[in-house]
């Protein structure tokens, strides 16, 4: 007797651009992509058969000498990405880079 293993198919697909897709892995995981309409970043995709919503949060404090993610469409810095659905909301922040010097 031999056992089959047999790896699991999730569906994926993005509730801004309609985008589908499929993986299989067996760990928990979760599927980004270049999505054209949150302005060419990256952004989770949700499992189908969840209701949700991905929105870019744009940065409205005042930037200064700081390195933070801008959208290559409008130049506009972004703070953050979020997944609403109906247990919750997760987020990716998008938090300015360090810098330094020696002198």
């Amino acid at each position: 007797m031999t056992a089959t293993l047999v790896t699991p198919v999730t569906d994926w697909y993005c509730p801004n651009c309609g985008l589908t897709d499929q993986t299989r892995e067996t760990g928990v995981h979760i599927r980004y992509h270049t999505c054209p309409r949150l302005r060419f970043l990256s952004a989770p995709m949700v499992r189908t058969g969840i209701a949700a919503k991905v929105e870019l949060h744009e940065r409205e404090s005042y930037v200064g000498n700081e390195l933070v993610q801008c959208d290559p469409e409008r130049g506009r810095p972004i703070v953050s990405i979020e997944t609403t659905r109906d247990e919750g909301n997760d987020l990716i922040v998008y938090a300015p880079t360090a810098t330094g010097s020696v002198d």
